[in-house]
């Protein structure tokens, strides 16, 4: 889908889409995995597993990507316990240079495997994807606003672990993160109660209907949902227009995070004119090779700039040398 933080996508040499792969799930029940055509998205997917009764272990904060780009990418949701979507991957096809159709899979292939799965599309086209499935389960989401800085740097741990997966989502222009986003699991249809205040934070009030003008709107809040429905953090009214937004991340170890988080404050008169938000979240290790969760727990800082590309390239060296 092009949406990338790896800039792969972006070559001057032959982009290949496998849009027009049929999009066939085929489901094995003893297993409990997946194997999809690779091009399908999380939005055309995830419809038909819970209607399997079966869902992903995560998602990202879009569900218009594929899953073959994410998953080759090691893109990632937000949880404490949760790998990136490409630790779901239990087996792949991939189309070789020379045409040779190879197969992998976790269980037989081990080390060489766990090499394949974030590749960036190196090793081939990978064709079909074998996913692991949990059985569906329903989330619901609620935001705190204001939260104090000072509680994240004092109580990091017990903030991102209160929930199935917790974001926080910050400008840096004040001494408090904007919103606390906090997904959790609950029975089906069951609508939980749950405090006012989140370390002095207050519950935000309901989300206003959606904006027809926007292109995007937030996904449900307060209200129970299926796990596909509440995961993400946007729906986009046309995925298919054209990208307009610029973006990077840079992952920390996870005991680095506060420590991080206060170098990036510090900056907060550089990045004042010319951020849109940033979104702080925890992933969890995996084993796979050139993830950037490889052996260790670590948390991505996620800036969404404005359009103002030359003013953004002019900063970017001060903040990675500051991290």
């Amino acid at each position: 889908a092009r949406h990338s933080f790896n800039p792969i996508h972006d070559c001057p040499e032959v982009i290949l889409s496998l849009d027009n792969l049929d999009k066939r799930v085929e489901i094995d029940h003893e297993r409990h995995t997946a194997t999809v055509n690779a091009g399908i998205t999380y939005a055309e997917l995830s419809p038909w597993l819970h209607e399997a009764d079966y869902a992903l272990h995560n998602l990202a904060s879009l569900s218009q990507i594929t899953v073959i780009g994410a998953c080759m990418t090691a893109t990632h949701g937000s949880g404490d316990t949760l790998g990136n979507l490409a630790t779901a991957v239990s087996g792949l096809e991939m189309v070789t240079a020379d045409g040779e159709v190879v197969t992998l899979s976790r269980e037989k292939d081990g080390e060489r495997f766990q090499g394949a799965v974030v590749a960036l599309g190196a090793l081939g086209v990978v064709t079909k994807v074998t996913l692991d499935l949990l059985p569906t389960f329903t989330i619901q989401q609620d935001i705190y606003q204001k939260l104090p800085i000072a509680h994240v740097y004092e109580h990091f741990d017990e903030i991102m672990s209160a929930g199935y997966s917790v974001s926080l989502f910050t400008d840096w222009q004040h001494d408090w993160i904007n919103t606390v986003w906090v997904k959790q699991r609950v029975a089906v249809d069951k609508r939980i109660n749950v405090p006012a205040t989140f370390f002095d934070a207050p519950l935000a009030p309901p989300a206003p209907a959606p904006d027809d003008a926007s292109d995007r709107y937030n996904t449900p809040i307060g209200e129970p949902g299926p796990w596909y429905e509440r995961l993400p953090h946007f729906y986009l009214k046309d995925p298919l227009r054209q990208g307009n937004e610029l973006q990077s991340e840079y992952f920390v170890p996870r005991q680095q995070a506060v420590a991080a988080m206060q170098a990036v404050a510090r900056l907060r008169e550089h990045l004042g004119p010319i951020l849109g938000i940033t979104e702080v979240r925890t992933v969890a290790a995996d084993q796979l090779w050139l993830s950037p969760a490889y052996s260790k727990d670590i948390v991505g800082i996620h800036f969404n700039w404005h359009r103002n590309w030359p003013a953004v390239q002019q900063f970017l060296p001060l903040l990675e040398a500051t991290l």
